[in-house]
């Protein structure tokens, strides 16, 4: 059974940083996508950042610019760091593994919420 298990998430001030991390059971490598997906109360659930197995990244244009996906074939993991955090970053982040044939995997999700 696949498991994708959250962490990283809290409360943080505007303008700060936070890095979420995600560890996922069995080999990464076996997925064609990882990424971070987040959704807001009363909002549908959106992309934030992928990364494909070939390397490339993607972002959501919100978040471009200030951060960064990366992930760990050696330790199974894919982590996002984000900077200058606003107001409307606050949010459920969740953890998703995608395999090449479309199957896909979810975290639980962890709070992120952005309040002075």
């Amino acid at each position: 059974q696949v498991q994708l298990v959250e962490s990283g998430g809290g409360l943080v001030q505007p303008g700060g940083s936070l890095r979420l991390s995600c560890a996922i059971s069995g080999s990464i490598s076996r997925y064609d996508a990882v990424g971070w997906y987040r959704q807001a109360p009363g909002k549908q659930r959106e992309l934030v950042a992928t990364i494909f197995k070939t390397g490339p990244t993607k972002y959501a244009d919100g978040v471009k610019g200030r951060s960064t996906i990366s992930y760990d074939d050696g330790m199974n993991t894919v982590d996002l760091i984000m900077n200058s955090l606003e107001f409307e970053d606050t949010a459920v982040y969740y953890c998703n593994a995608r395999e090449p044939d479309g199957s896909e995997y979810w975290g639980q999700g962890t709070q992120v919420t952005v309040s002075s």
